[in-house]
């Protein structure tokens, strides 16, 4: 994991040089915004999945480098005073705080294209077929049937009380749809976009991302802000409807091990092959930030 970690911050450094990004402002602070820090977990997911099924790293840095566009590009609107109006993210100041607003929302607009671009660049036919699957699932991933839809019913949730099917099917649009496809991209770099394996990375995709975002709601209520990085509590300050606000946190943190368990036993049909999977798996729901 480490070595995935320190190739794609590589990685991520020469796709934002941008020689011509409009203006010297603009490229800083995609910079600051995307290489920032963070777990890096989605293009982790996407470098495990793709090497255990025999792709090279070199064929997964710009699926593992658009993935990760795309979610700094979420947390930047994301921090926004029309949003949620943090003035925290990784320890640092947010990115409208640091620069001003209208510049935090061209940078998402910018990271948002960018992600594309990495995907559509550079391209050989023979991964031609390849590329226009990732797009396609990176989209839906991100669009009105994920993590843009997901935010929409979290928006219409405050001061809510949702059920528990309600609330994972927000949980599983807006953070669970991107680490999803996260899984979806290696494999598809991997040359599998199909069959008994695939299925099996899509459930566990699935389950580790609706996991992910259960141990995030967790955090926000009994997580330590220096290790975040952010503030906690800021979900009940919000009045937002989370897991621990409608289940409980035993029922929550049951739930997530719950989940985990699911999803690492989907893994069998890889064998031996999903040994780093059921790793981050387990790191899911385990961490502290």
């Amino acid at each position: 994991m480490a070595v995935y970690k320190a190739r794609i911050e590589l990685v991520l450094d020469a796709c934002l040089a941008l020689p011509d990004s409009g203006t010297l402002r603009l490229r800083e602070a995609m910079r600051y915004s995307a290489l920032g820090g963070g777990k890096r977990l989605r293009p982790l997911l996407v470098y495990a999945t793709g090497e255990s099924l025999g792709a090279s790293l070199s064929d997964l840095d710009a699926p593992a480098a658009a993935v990760e566009f795309i979610h700094a590009y979420s947390l930047v609107h994301d921090d926004l005073p029309a949003m949620d109006d943090d003035d925290l993210r990784r320890g640092r100041p947010t990115c409208h705080r640091a620069f001003d607003e209208a510049t935090a929302i061209l940078v998402g607009d910018a990271l948002q294209a960018l992600a594309f671009a990495v995907l559509a660049e550079d391209v050989d036919a023979a991964a031609g077929a390849k590329r226009l699957i990732m797009v396609r699932l990176l989209a839906r991933a991100s669009g009105t049937s994920g993590m843009a839809g997901g935010q929409a019913i979290d928006l219409v949730s405050v001061g809510q009380t949702l059920g528990i099917e309600a609330l994972e099917n927000m949980h599983a649009r807006k953070t669970g749809a991107l680490i999803q496809c996260s899984v979806l991209l290696g494999a598809v770099a991997a040359g599998v976009s199909a069959g008994e394996e695939f299925a099996a990375l899509e459930r566990f995709g699935a389950d580790i991302g609706l996991a992910f975002q259960i141990q995030d709601d967790i955090l926000d209520v009994e997580g330590n802000a220096q290790i975040l990085g952010k503030r906690t509590g800021a979900d009940a300050a919000r009045m937002k409807p989370t897991y621990p606000s409608t289940a409980g946190l035993p029922g929550a943190r049951a739930r997530a091990f719950q989940l985990r368990d699911r999803a690492i036993s989907t893994l069998a049909p890889l064998g031996a092959r999903g040994t780093a999977l059921s790793d981050l798996a387990r790191y899911v729901v385990s961490r502290a930030s």
